[in-house]
C-alpha cells in the first residue's frame, strides 16, 4: 500500500466545506467559548462524516475513513484554532493508540505501531460562518518505516470526500 507523507503541500489542498448557515454563530472563531464551539461541531458532525465517506478513497484505507468514529474522542471538546489553518480539531484514536496518546506528555511519547489518530476540523468565518474542513489523518509505522516522519505517515481527506496529498513523499509499506 502506498501512503502519502510529509508536510503540507498547498494551501488549495486545505479548502473547507461550504458554510452552513444553520451552524453559523454571531462571533468569530476567537470568540466562541468551548460551548459555542462544541454545539457549532454538533451541528455539523454529520454533514462532515457524510462528506469524508463520499467517493473513492484510492490510496486511503476506506474502512478507516468509515469508520474512525468506532474509535475513542480523544477531547471533550473541539481544540481551538491552531496549527491546522485556523481549524477547531476534533481527535478520534484508534484503540492501539488511544492510552498512550491520552498521557498528554510533554515530551518522549512514544505511539505504538499501528495507531491511527483521526482529527475532524470545521472553521468558523470572522462572520461567524461555520463550515466543513478536510478530515486529517496521522499513522504511526513500525520503526524504520519512514525515518523521515518518525514513522508517521500523514494524509487527509477533503470535506467532499476526495483523499488529499499532504506531501509528494511516498513510502511503500
Amino acid at each position: 500500500m502506498i501512503r502519502i507523507i510529509g508536510a503540507a503541500a498547498g494551501v488549495a489542498m486545505f479548502t473547507a466545506g461550504s458554510a452552513s448557515a444553520a451552524c453559523s454563530t454571531d462571533k468569530d472563531a476567537y470568540d466562541l467559548t468551548s460551548d459555542e464551539a462544541q454545539a457549532s461541531y454538533a451541528c455539523l458532525e454529520a454533514e462532515m462524516h457524510a462528506g469524508y465517506v463520499k467517493g473513492p478513497k484510492r490510496w486511503i484505507d476506506a474502512g478507516v475513513v468509515e469508520g474512525y468514529r468506532g474509535w475513542r474522542l480523544a477531547s471533550t471538546a473541539p481544540a481551538a484554532p491552531g496549527f491546522h489553518s485556523e481549524r477547531f480539531l476534533v481527535t478520534w484514536v484508534n484503540g492501539v493508540g488511544y492510552d498512550a496518546y491520552t498521557e498528554f506528555k510533554d515530551e518522549g511519547a512514544k505511539m505504538p505501531a499501528g495507531t491511527i489518530i483521526a482529527k475532524e476540523s470545521f472553521q468558523v468565518s470572522e462572520a461567524g460562518a461555520a463550515s466543513a474542513g478536510p478530515l486529517f489523518f496521522m499513522e504511526k509505522a513500525a520503526a524504520g518505516a519512514s525515518p523521515q516522519t518518525d514513522d508517521w505517515y500523514y494524509y487527509m481527506v477533503s470535506a467532499g470526500g476526495a483523499p488529499q496529498g499532504v506531501d509528494e513523499v511516498r513510502v511503500s509499506r
